[in-house]
């Protein structure tokens, strides 16, 4: 069903987030690897999300839709496979509310233990989204909880769109404007956050999502102008195995120039980098920026290019694994 313009939110939305979410979370560094510059050819900056509190992006979205509840909400609810869960969990416990995440059965135990650490119930579902979202109603229509969606709602993609409000101010503190803006896309809050924010602001920086090969619906629903609501993914990359949300859909397809996707050898080579030449520990989902630069060289050579690294929460125990499919494929 096409969305009408009046259910999206606009730019001015995204200013009013800013203002919202101003003390609760972390205006995030911005920094630059010189090695990193020579590998990639391009004058390359990091926004580095994952030094988010509670590790991700998601606490933006999440703190300004806590801000625009109704009155008398005393419970919160969504399905997450963990970075918003968490993020929701921290913004309910920060305003004395009760909250219940539902995870898929195959979230990684670093994000389970995130979503429990901040007093979050979790109830565990099937991997798929109707899964989720199966259980989820259960969870309203048993408890009357309030829904906060992981990212097709409107106050969520105004705050996740801050994160272009800084890099835009970070980067002019430097004296110059990036030409492109690259960030990870799953579900779209962030991309279309982004996307609005850049829209209003800075009409001339380019716009790109990126997102696994084996994870396309993203790709495959703004070049074909159909939106993609079913996929089944195939990538280690757990943070980007949803499909588009449908309000994410309607303002990536207006603000967004183009979306690539990245192999799953390129995405454990951007890890490794990041890990090893600017000393960050990021997920994998968060290393699609930096592999969609490396892997599409020539659309980013020469360019003033911004990549977001969107979390930092995953399991320790996985990087000898990663790095050990690394050495599999030399």
């Amino acid at each position: 069903m096409p969305t009408e313009n009046n259910d999206l939110p606009s730019s001015a939305e995204v200013l009013s987030a800013a203002q919202n979410i101003a003390g609760f979370v972390h205006r995030t560094p911005l920094i630059r690897s010189r090695q990193l510059d020579e590998r990639a050819g391009t004058s390359l900056r990091f926004k580095c999300e994952h030094l988010q509190k509670v590790g991700a992006f998601k606490a933006r979205g999440a703190s300004n839709a806590l801000c625009r509840l109704p009155p008398g909400t005393a419970m919160v609810a969504t399905h997450s496979s963990g970075n918003h869960g968490a993020a929701l969990a921290w913004a309910a416990a920060k305003r004395g509310l009760a909250c219940t995440v539902v995870m898929p059965e195959t979230a990684p135990m670093a994000k389970r233990a995130a979503v429990a650490s901040y007093g979050a119930e979790i109830v565990f579902c099937g991997p798929s989204l109707r899964d989720r979202e199966s259980a989820l109603q259960k969870v309203v229509d048993e408890k009357g909880a309030h829904v906060v969606p992981p990212f097709d709602d409107r106050r969520i993609i105004a705050g996740q769109g801050t994160v272009a409000l800084e890099i835009l101010q970070q980067c002019r503190e430097e004296g110059f404007t990036p030409d492109i803006v690259v960030a990870p896309v799953g579900g779209g809050g962030l991309l279309a956050g982004i996307g609005l924010a850049l829209a209003g602001l800075a009409p001339d920086t380019m716009v790109l999502g990126a997102e696994p090969a084996g994870a396309d619906d993203a790709q495959r629903s703004l070049r074909g102008g159909v939106h993609i609501t079913e996929q089944h993914p195939d990538t280690m990359a757990d943070g980007l195995r949803t499909t588009l949300g449908r309000r994410n859909y309607a303002v990536i397809r207006r603000t967004v120039r183009d979306i690539v996707t990245v192999s799953e050898g390129a995405i454990v080579d951007a890890l490794e980098l990041l890990w090893t030449r600017t000393k960050q520990l990021v997920e994998p989902s968060a290393a699609v920026s930096l592999a969609a630069v490396l892997e599409h060289g020539a659309r980013f050579r020469d360019k003033r290019v911004v990549a977001v690294l969107t979390g930092g929460n995953m399991d320790l125990g996985r990087v000898s694994e990663l790095l050990a499919q690394r050495e599999g494929r030399q």
